[in-house]
């Protein structure tokens, strides 16, 4: 195990125990106390988790994954009425990429009307949703699957990608933050979304409010680094404010 996965599972079992100890990490990954030490350090100034005497405690600004079917629930109204806006960005004719996550999931429900599109997603989710899309001409990434995302991942993805370039690519997010920008909670899912925004003329980004001061462990980008971004009215003002300095376009939906 390396070290961006020993953190991200460290964070992972403080989101789920509430606290953890050095000397139980550094016996259960087998390394110094040292190590450790340096890991929580790390994460507390990233604000994924709270330095505490002789280990750390959870963080409520952290955002836990949930499975996908939990994801897909949770503010479904809003992520519709996300959808339709992203759609709007949407010409006939385009070439765009939708990214697994649930939001985006949504709107490739949205996509049904149009004659002539071409969707690349690295979601099986996603392609589910465009099988009755006459109109639609969907390209998969390929990879290997994450079952609890339904996302493709993985070198054969990403060479999938790098063949291709695109008008728009959309993306969806765990967690948005003032200091880390927009964040995922899946190292290979970040580098793939890193892939969709290189090869993509716009990046548009798509999430509802309460992903807002909140941080999954991997980095996408910063919030300068996109086009346009999508979200509900629950957005807060300094965030908005931000958004706009930075040239960000920013669409709330009411």
């Amino acid at each position: 195990m390396n070290t961006i996965e020993r953190r991200h599972e460290i964070v992972q079992l403080t989101l789920n125990q509430g606290k953890v100890a050095v000397i139980d990490l550094a016996a259960h990954y087998q390394v110094s106390a040292v190590t450790i030490r340096t890991d929580l350090n790390y994460l507390d100034k990233k604000n994924l988790l709270i330095r505490a005497r002789g280990g750390a405690i959870a963080c409520n600004n952290v955002l836990r994954e949930l499975p996908i079917n939990e994801k897909h629930c949770a503010q479904i109204d809003t992520k519709k009425r996300l959808a339709l806006l992203a759609k709007k960005q949407i010409l006939e004719g385009d070439a765009i990429i939708l990214d697994s996550g649930s939001t985006i999931a949504e709107l490739a429900n949205c996509l049904h009307s149009f004659e002539r599109l071409v969707v690349m997603t690295n979601g099986l989710n996603v392609a589910q949703n465009l099988l009755n899309a006459r109109g639609v001409e969907v390209l998969m990434t390929g990879g290997v699957l994450r079952k609890s995302s339904l996302s493709f991942y993985g070198r054969q993805a990403e060479d999938s990608l790098e063949r291709y370039h695109f008008d728009k690519a959309f993306l969806g997010v765990d967690g948005i933050d003032f200091n880390v920008g927009i964040t995922t909670h899946f190292e290979y899912e970040a580098m793939m979304n890193r892939l969709m925004r290189r090869v993509a003329k716009k990046v548009i980004t798509v999430t509802d409010s309460s992903k807002f001061n909140r941080s999954g462990v991997h980095k996408i980008c910063g919030l300068a680094e996109i086009d346009v971004l999508i979200t509900d009215s629950g957005i807060p003002d300094a965030f908005a404010q931000t958004l706009e300095r930075n040239g960000v376009e920013l669409i709330i939906a009411s």
